[in-house]
């Protein structure tokens, strides 16, 4: 079963109170999405070490997320857009199954994130969602060594 988060934007701003809901992406297209980021950054320049390369959303881990910020934006751009494929808001928090997005009744709209900042932080939840395993892999890691 692939993992789910839902987030409530509690921020000041237009979408304070909204509900949105997470699901991870399915294992190839995860694997599809890893691959395509290790490339590009190998492509600006990124050192990727040879272990890394099959590693996929491990190896991003590894090499750390803020090593796309080496990206220009047109190459990462649509790595960004993809992970607004994975969140659905859910318009009335008393019916949390009727969600419109990811795995819901029809596609998101625009006003549906009102402020960028929503954009940012359900972003940085998706990697996280994605991520959760190998970034706590390494925390119990470096831990152990300390």
């Amino acid at each position: 079963m692939r993992k789910e988060k839902t987030i409530v934007i509690t921020t000041e701003g237009r979408d304070k109170g909204k509900m949105f809901h997470i699901t991870e992406l399915p294992a190839s297209q995860s694997e599809a999405w890893a691959t395509r980021a290790l490339f590009v950054m190998m492509n600006c320049g990124v050192e990727v070490p040879e272990d890394l390369l099959s590693a996929g959303l491990a190896g991003i881990a590894a090499i750390g997320v803020k090593s796309l910020s080496k990206v220009p934006y047109e190459l990462a751009r649509p790595l960004f857009d993809e992970m607004m494929d994975c969140i659905a808001i859910v318009p009335d928090p008393k019916q949390p199954l009727v969600k419109r997005g990811y795995g819901g009744i029809g596609p998101m709209i625009e006003d549906d994130i009102e402020e960028v900042s929503t954009r940012l932080q359900l972003k940085k939840a998706v990697l996280d969602l994605h991520l959760d395993f190998f970034l706590s892999a390494a925390r119990s890691k470096d831990a152990a060594a300390e």
